[in-house]
């Protein structure tokens, strides 16, 4: 199944669903810091455009709240916005990571864990 686009609000919708389980829209909304928080009709929407994106779905009917849950993984949508991205260079990662040490976001151990998968799949294209 393909993965769909999300935009910002509708990543951070999904935040509250993979961090909080299976919500009804208030819960939802009420998920987002007071502050910034969006309008309950634009949290609505902005769900129903989830499910019809597949993203989510409704799990169940508590009265008259419907509840949804995540329907997609959240290492199937950060995959797709990393794809994404590198279709954006031009499919190069160097610029990503040139921009992760120079900003000092990239570890020594974040290195060699890197290096750790990247010998697993040598080896796994070897015995193929």
């Amino acid at each position: 199944m393909a993965i769909p686009k999300l935009t910002k609000l509708e990543l951070q919708i999904m935040e509250a669903l993979w961090n909080g389980g299976a919500s009804s829209i208030r819960e939802i909304q009420e998920a987002f810091p007071e502050r910034n928080r969006p309008a309950y009709t634009t949290i609505q929407t902005t769900v129903y455009r989830l499910e019809d994106k597949k993203a989510l779905r409704r799990a169940k009917r508590i009265s008259n709240a419907d509840i949804f849950e995540a329907a997609i993984s959240r290492e199937a949508a950060q995959r797709t916005l990393i794809d994404e991205l590198l279709d954006l260079l031009g499919g190069r990662p160097q610029p990503v990571m040139a921009h992760l040490v120079e900003s000092g976001k990239l570890t020594l151990a974040d290195v060699q864990e890197a290096e750790k998968e990247l010998r697993k799949l040598a080896r796994k294209d070897k015995n193929q």
